[in-house]
């Protein structure tokens, strides 16, 4: 049985071998110090950080950092990002856990859109969907456009008709798009 709770400095190390082990070399260490810079940093709004537990400690981690749009003041977006597993929880729904968490939490917050880049057919089970999020560059180019998804969480009159969106630090990285 797994345990959901907002993950802390504490967790770092823990972060770091999730994603570590849940990804291949290379990408891998690309994704887990993303992940421990992400949460080291302070935003505002803030940056939530999730971490799915057992009895042995975390077995994943989900990142939901905010994004802007510079025409748009009274709306807030999100980007999931990064998710990892590690390999003997992954299939078991810790990560959709973890992610069906973080929706609700930024429903609760008002946020008015969340997006995600990553692997169409797992992330259409949640909502997200390319036509959300086509009319949103995103702050890099895209190494996978087809993997570029969005899903309205609250207020979709609120949501700008197009715009570039505006990143945290830890996202100012080409790599990780």
């Amino acid at each position: 049985m797994t345990r959901i709770r907002k993950a802390t400095t504490l967790d770092t190390d823990s972060i770091r071998r999730i994603h570590l082990s849940a990804f291949p070399a290379g990408e891998g260490e690309i994704i887990s110090r993303f992940a421990e810079n992400l949460l080291n940093e302070n935003t505002n709004p803030p940056t939530i950080n999730l971490v799915s537990e057992t009895k042995d400690g975390p077995v994943g981690h989900v990142a939901f950092s905010p994004v802007s749009v510079r025409q748009a003041e009274n709306w807030q977006g999100y980007i999931l990002a990064p998710l990892g597993v590690r390999p003997g929880a992954q299939k078991k729904g810790v990560g959709s856990e973890l992610v069906e968490n973080g929706i609700r939490m930024l429903k609760t917050l008002g946020a008015n859109i969340l997006f995600v880049y990553g692997d169409p057919e797992y992330y259409s089970r949640f909502g997200f969907n390319a036509a959300v999020a086509e009319n949103f560059q995103p702050p890099y180019p895209l190494q996978y456009p087809f993997g570029w998804q969005a899903m309205v969480l609250n207020n979709g009159e609120n949501i700008p008709l197009s715009a570039k969106l505006e990143c945290v630090d830890s996202l100012r990285d080409p790599k990780l798009w």
